[in-house]
């Protein structure tokens, strides 16, 4: 499923139009600066919890040793954050239905 059918989807479930669906979902999803609510949050280190379905959080990752798949040549990849996601038991239970 992809943002556009998604946003049809809402609009269907939620008995909204298509416009307040597109800007509903944007207003979680959006990756834009200052604009999705969970990229915003995540990018601030915050946790976005959503009790049953999840946990969106940023997370830390060392410096470490790296190869040069071009040359072989070993580098060093710097330490850096990155968004990660953490199913919910509902979810997961959901999924191994």
């Amino acid at each position: 499923m992809n943002k556009t059918q998604l946003t049809d989807l809402v609009a269907k479930k939620a008995g909204l139009s298509l416009k307040d669906a597109r800007r509903a979902v944007n207003a979680m999803f959006s990756t834009a600066p200052r604009e999705g609510i969970i990229a915003t949050e995540v990018a601030r280190g915050n946790r976005v919890q959503i009790t049953g379905f999840g946990t969106f959080e940023q997370r830390k990752r060392k410096k470490r040793m790296g190869r040069n798949p071009r040359t072989g040549e070993s580098i060093v990849i710097p330490s850096g954050k990155y968004p990660a996601f953490v199913a919910g038991k509902t979810l997961k239970d959901r999924v191994n239905r």
